[in-house]
């Protein structure tokens, strides 16, 4: 049996992770609440991780605002 040292994903995962440099996000639809702003990369499972290693739920999240679009 051959067993592949390539990841079962492949590319995959890097097509749906996105990531940016500037955005700001939201706790709330009137904008009020931010939790982030700056640099920031949304995982496949839609979690957010910031620079700092720290993790946002996407239940915590309203929306995000790429600023660099």
């Amino acid at each position: 049996m051959v067993i592949s040292d390539e990841p079962v994903w492949g590319d995959a995962v890097d097509n749906i992770v996105q990531e940016s440099e500037d955005a700001v996000v939201y706790a709330d639809m009137a904008q009020e609440t931010v939790l982030h702003e700056g640099a920031l990369r949304v995982l496949a499972n839609g979690w957010v991780k910031l620079p700092t290693g720290r993790l946002l739920s996407p239940s915590a999240i309203h929306h995000i605002d790429d600023r660099t679009a």
